[in-house]
């Protein structure tokens, strides 16, 4: 088998003898693999902290300030209902992206007797990441900050102190999708309350004294058009690659294309779940993406 640029980002070896599986450390017990994921990075717990903060902030100044001084007590069940929704639906989405391990190839797999297992043939080429010890299937990525390979890694994103990987894409994806609903719908409504408080006394238009309301609005609307611009060019970025089958780090090194080309229904039912329905939308329901093999470690 010739060895293409491309497989020269990855170290191959043919025998299993250059793996150096004796310095390796086995990998946990299954007892121990049933763990709650969670990274701990300090960078990355700071951004979902604040993601949470400012999701609140916004539920704050959107209810106390705008709705609930409101005369129009059906505009104000409506948008609040709706708003409250959305935003329950997006920090839902945040926690099972966060603690949703994204494709972890096992670490420290690498040694003697799992390569024995694997039962290779002549000719046959494994790959392994000296950084976690472990002999990982195409398409996987070693993350730093996570000091895991990850399955069909994105990218490793702080606002949810986690990969997106393999697993828990769908949950990205629905994230970014609501916290740019939650902005686009908190911008209409303070356009609208700026549009009734210029009709009316300000006095009567806020619980709050007429500078508190002006400062707390400007602070909503900078946070809900700085999110929408983000988080809609997030999940533009993350549709496009789930259509295309090519993750980020793949669009980024511009790595060949060695898997079989799927149409681009196919690739959003392998991340959304199968068949299409409302559960496409719910950050509560686990799809049955048909995964492949994650112990398919030669080609």
């Amino acid at each position: 088998m010739m060895i293409t640029p491309v497989h020269r980002f990855r170290d191959i070896e043919r025998t299993p003898e250059y793996l150096q599986p004796e310095k390796c450390v086995p990998p946990p017990s299954r007892a121990s693999l049933g763990t709650m994921w969670f990274i701990r990075d300090g960078c990355g717990i700071a951004c979902a902290v604040v993601t949470w903060m400012l999701v609140f902030y916004a539920d704050f100044v959107v209810l106390l300030v705008m709705l609930v001084p409101s005369r129009d007590y059906v505009y104000s069940v409506i948008n609040g209902t709706l708003f409250n929704t959305l935003a329950f639906l997006a920090l839902a989405s945040h926690f099972r992206a966060m603690l949703t391990d994204p494709g972890a190839v096992p670490k420290g797999n690498a040694t003697k007797e799992f390569i024995e297992s694997l039962q290779l043939k002549p000719g046959q080429v494994v790959y392994k990441c000296p950084k976690c010890c472990s002999i990982k299937p195409d398409r996987a990525h070693h993350c730093s900050v996570c000091k895991r390979c990850i399955r069909k890694m994105d990218h490793h994103c702080p606002w949810v102190n986690n990969c997106v990987g393999e697993n828990n894409q769908k949950y990205f994806v629905l994230f970014t999708m609501y916290i740019a609903l939650i902005s686009l719908h908190a911008l209409i409504m303070v356009g609208f309350h700026f549009l009734y408080c210029f009709e009316e006394d300000w006095t009567k238009c806020s619980s709050f004294s007429p500078p508190t309301t002006v400062i707390l609005l400007i602070l909503l609307c900078f946070e809900a058009l700085l999110f929408l611009i983000f988080t809609s060019v997030m999940f533009g970025t993350q549709v496009h690659s789930i259509c295309t089958d090519e993750t980020g780090i793949e669009q980024l090194k511009k790595e060949e294309r060695r898997w079989a080309k799927k149409t681009k229904w196919m690739n959003m039912k392998a991340v959304f779940g199968h068949p299409f329905s409302i559960a496409w939308l719910s950050p509560f329901a686990t799809p049955d993406q048909g995964k492949a093999d994650p112990y398919q470690y030669v080609v």
